[in-house]
Order: C-alpha cells, then structure tokens, then sequence
C-alpha cells in the first residue's frame, strides 16, 4: 500500500493522520472490533497493533465528534429523551439519551440514578447546548415531569411509551457495540466511546429511505469531505 501524505504528519506519530483518521472512522461507523480494524489496515499493508488502534480511537474519537457537533445545523426543536440500563461491573448504571424528531443524537450522558436529579441534570445540559425545546417526549417515568416543567416551561411535555418510538431504535446502536466490546468497562469509558459514536454515526448514517440514490451519494461524499477537512484539524 502507498501510505497518503497529503496532509501534515502528526507530530510522534508513526502514520500519515490520513491512517488514523481512517482507523477511527472504520471503527465508529461500522460494528468492527479493534482486532476488525487491524485486519482492514493489514490488508492495505498497514501493520499496527490493536493497542495503537484503540489509543487512535479514544484520543482522537472526541476530537471528530467535537468537530461535528460545533459544524452541524440546528437541531430540531422536538426532542425524545429516554434511558436505558447498562451494566457495568456489576453495577446499574443508566445512560440518558436525547435524540431530535430527525432521529439525530443530541448528546448523552451516563449516570448512576433514574430519578428527577438526573433528568433534571440531563435536561439542563441539553437547555444549556440547544436552547428551550418547543416539544419534549417521553416515556411514563415520573422523574420527568417536575425538572421539565421547571426548567422548560414552555415546552410541550408528551408522555407516553408509544410515542417514544424514535429514541427506542437509538439503544439498538448502543447494544451491539456493547456486545462487540464485552461490555463497558467503566462509566467513564462508556461516556467517552458513545458521545463519539453517536455524533460520528449522525453524518455518516443519513435517513436513507428518505433520499434517492443521487441524494444519498451526494450525502455520503460530503461526510467524507467533512471527515477529511477533521482530519486536517487534529493535532498530536
């Protein structure tokens, strides 16, 4: 393989950031291992340990999804928030999610209690990022409805299970990449790898059935674009 160097090499770095950029782009947006991404470069006549892959990932992953949630548009205005468990030594914990009416990640966060101070924590890190949402749905969990009606007055507050429908479907992601890891090992760890998978997946997995062929390689050209332009932003 002839490694790329159009871009400036990466200070005390062995690759082009061409290769990194490509190791955490193959690894976030497809279900691999570390050991799947180490094939794929092997195979290109890159050999790097799996080691190196999963430090690639965890340094730079934040720095893509940074990127991507400072160039994205306005979200849309109604949001769905929901939790799910997760397992972690042992322990419960819970991951809250919060998705727009695109079906786009917001943000996450993960916490140890389902109760009204983590939503209330939870929904003042969305307020404090997009502003006062106009439409907020969620499930039955009571914990919701003081924080939003305290902290998003004017907010129309929906809950109910079947109208929740569209944030389910997000866990989906969350689950098999969990399997693929043998579970999260920390909290820390499950913050740091889902924040940059969720917002990573958000440019590269658009509403394909809503766009014709043209539209979609349109889309998918441009993501790439932008993943070559963050690229060019890393720095060591």
């Amino acid at each position: 393989m002839q490694i790329p160097s159009s871009m400036p090499r990466l200070k005390g770095f062995r690759y082009p950031r061409e290769v990194v950029a490509y190791a955490v782009w193959a690894y976030h947006r497809f279900a691999l291992s570390t050991a799947d991404v180490e094939d794929l470069l092997a195979e290109r006549g890159v050999i790097v340990s799996r080691e190196a892959i999963r430090l690639w990932v965890n340094r730079f992953g934040t720095h893509f999804a940074g990127c991507i949630r400072r160039d994205r548009l306005r979200p849309n205005d109604k949001w769905h928030m929901d939790e799910v468990v997760i397992t972690i030594n042992g322990v419960k914990h819970w991951l809250w999610r919060a998705v727009d009416a695109n079906g786009d990640t917001l943000d996450i966060l993960m916490q140890t209690r389902r109760n009204a101070k983590a939503a209330k924590r939870f929904l003042a890190k969305l307020i404090a990022q997009f502003g006062q949402p106009r439409v907020i749905i969620t499930d039955k969990l009571r914990s919701y409805i003081k924080p939003i009606a305290r902290q998003a007055p004017g907010a129309d507050h929906r809950a109910h299970k079947g109208l929740n429908n569209r944030i389910e479907g997000s866990h989906r992601p969350t689950r098999r990449r969990e399997k693929i890891m043998g579970r999260f090992k920390s909290p820390r760890q499950a913050q740091r790898f889902l924040a940059a998978h969720d917002q990573i997946n958000t440019i590269f997995k658009p509403r394909r059935y809503r766009l014709t062929a043209n539209s979609y390689r349109h889309a998918r050209a441009d993501a790439f674009n932008l993943w070559a332009d963050y690229a060019r932003e890393m720095t060591a």
